[in-house]
């Protein structure tokens, strides 16, 4: 077991801590002759830095990405993977540890300073060390890479919900994503979003959120019967993500009110005018293109939820380390909807879990099965 190493074939090991020097990842298992460069990295780094609006925390970070191994440009000028380990380092420059001096012996309630203290018998109480979602960037650095392994893949994420105010579907519109501050698809909520969280944030407090990531041109196949299920790896990426406290793929919860007539995804012979490449055609997609673990060509669709974070201003009953009573608030730079930013993150760990699959399930099968199969005669 490595508890920093993510993935199988596709993996990657994050370091480095909040108020530390700098953050970063090897990155293992990455094909050769893949064309990557530092923009190619940057360009998601940049949809989840921090001090891009009032909405998020002030901390001024650039997460400019170093690519330090296993990349090499050859007489085309194409900088491309050479198959050895990518090492990727961001530095921090914007670290305020003061700002954490009067609460480093006390417990945040919902942080993870308690349980750190009582497994290790000690925390890094700057912005929470390797419990801070400053970590998160390396993972959006890992994910630009995976998402070079399968050809014509696209990730793409949305806020669906913050606090209780859900997006209206019928709305969903992905231009409008790039066009608000809180990756939402929904043009009418995200206005309305804007003055919910500023009341939210000028309260000192925080609320969750719901992400929806949404993965296409996922071949059919990946994944595995019982142990490898490619939701089950899927929900755990998600899961590992800070603050997320549910996963759900597909319909998820909603199919426990649902009957069977209602859940299943009729098929259709395959259909030529649809450009599906001789599969079969689906007429929903409950299952969120899983079934029995196994990709099945359609859409994969997963939905993490993000508790409120614990860093509020508000004064909270709490112990400190010596067992005493006290009250906490947190002062400092926080973000008060730390869903926002965990938009670019879901899509990462989403694109390294199917990288990471789509290796194993090319190491196993090779090119995979023809399909329709030959009656016998």
């Amino acid at each position: 077991m490595s508890f920093n190493t993510f993935g199988h074939m596709f993996r990657f090991t994050s370091f480095g801590e909040s108020h530390g020097a700098a953050i970063g990842c090897v990155v293992d298992g990455c094909p050769p002759r893949i064309p990557l460069t530092e923009a190619d990295i940057q360009v998601h780094l940049d949809k989840r830095r921090p001090g891009q609006s009032r909405f998020t925390t002030q901390r001024q970070e650039p997460d400019a990405v170093k690519i330090l191994s296993g990349v090499f440009t050859g007489e085309d000028g194409v900088q491309v993977t050479t198959g050895t380990p990518v090492m990727l380092l961001i530095e921090n420059v914007d670290q305020r540890s003061k700002d954490y001096s009067d609460i480093k012996d006390k417990y945040r309630p919902g942080h993870a300073g308690y349980v750190y203290d009582v497994k290790y018998g000690i925390t890094d109480y700057r912005g929470g060390g390797r419990a801070s979602a400053r970590e998160t960037a390396v993972r959006v650095a890992a994910g630009a890479v995976a998402r070079k392994v399968i050809r014509g893949l696209s990730v793409r994420a949305a806020l669906v919900q913050m606090g209780p105010h859900k997006i209206d579907r019928t709305r969903w519109d992905w231009n409008e994503v790039d066009n608000n501050p809180f990756f939402c698809p929904d043009p009418v909520q995200a206005k309305f979003y804007e003055t919910y969280l500023d009341g939210i944030r000028k309260s000192g407090s925080s609320v969750g959120a719901v992400i929806e990531v949404v993965a296409e041109g996922v071949p059919p196949g990946l994944g595995a019967p019982v142990y490898a299920k490619l939701d089950a790896d899927l929900a755990a990426a998600l899961m590992s993500i800070n603050a997320v406290k549910g996963v759900e793929i597909g319909d998820g919860f909603d199919t426990a009110a649902m009957v069977g007539e209602d859940n299943a995804d009729e098929m259709r012979k395959p259909d030529p005018t649809l450009g599906n490449d001789g599969k079969p055609v689906f007429l929903s997609n409950h299952a969120g293109g899983i079934l029995g673990g196994i990709s099945t060509g359609q859409a994969i669709i997963a939905r993490f939820a993000v508790k409120p974070t614990s860093s509020i201003l508000t004064p909270k009953k709490t112990v400190d380390r010596y067992g005493n009573d006290t009250e906490i608030m947190t002062k400092g730079r926080h973000d008060p909807c730390v869903g926002i930013r965990a938009v670019p993150i879901g899509e990462a760990m989403v694109a390294a879990v199917l990288a990471d699959h789509y290796l194993m399930h090319r190491g196993q099968v090779g090119d995979g099965v023809e399909w329709p199969f030959t009656k016998p005669a």
